[in-house]
């Protein structure tokens, strides 16, 4: 068997630790650092919209959105179905009392330019606790006198291939 010259097994002893650093290093790149700023602002948004949705609040479900806001889904590789939110907050307000409608976000991106902010998150949905489907939504906001209102939501859903979800 040849061995190596001990220049390579001089760089290899360097090489090896960062290299194992840098492999440790690579779950936490795709993390990004909880928001601040302007960015939680419209991040919070999102997020009571959820925690209402969780209490059976449609008022408060309702406040987050703009009065013309607009849903859609992507269904499979080419259609797009259109629903107003009201149609969500009455699918809300009608489900069986004592079900708990809980969908869990996660891995929040948000970019901001001015009055606009734009936010994509994984989500993972249950009706009690079973899992129903999961997806990303991309929620669009625009910052009013009052505050950040969504005024578009477009949704991905898919009941098979999804990570597991985060904990409660």
């Amino acid at each position: 068997m040849r061995s190596l010259p001990p220049a390579w097994l001089a760089v290899s002893r360097l090489l090896a630790p960062a290299l194992v650093l840098l492999l440790g290093a690579a779950p936490l790149a795709r993390a990004q650092a909880a928001p601040s700023g302007e960015q939680a602002e419209a991040y919070a948004v999102i997020s009571r919209l959820f925690d209402a949705m969780r209490a059976r609040d449609t008022t408060a479900m309702r406040s987050a959105f703009v009065r013309n806001a607009s849903m859609q889904t992507l269904v499979g590789d080419s259609l797009v179905r259109f629903e107003p939110i009201d149609g969500w907050l009455i699918g809300v307000a009608r489900a069986p009392a004592g079900l708990l409608l809980d969908e869990r976000l996660a891995n929040p991106v948000i970019h901001m330019d001015g009055p606009l902010a734009v936010v994509w998150v994984d989500y993972w949905f249950f009706a009690g606790e079973r899992f129903s489907h999961c997806g990303a939504d991309a929620f669009q906001l625009m910052r009013q006198r009052d505050g950040w209102r969504v005024y578009s939501v477009v949704d991905t859903r898919r009941s098979q291939g999804c990570t597991p979800a985060p904990q409660k």
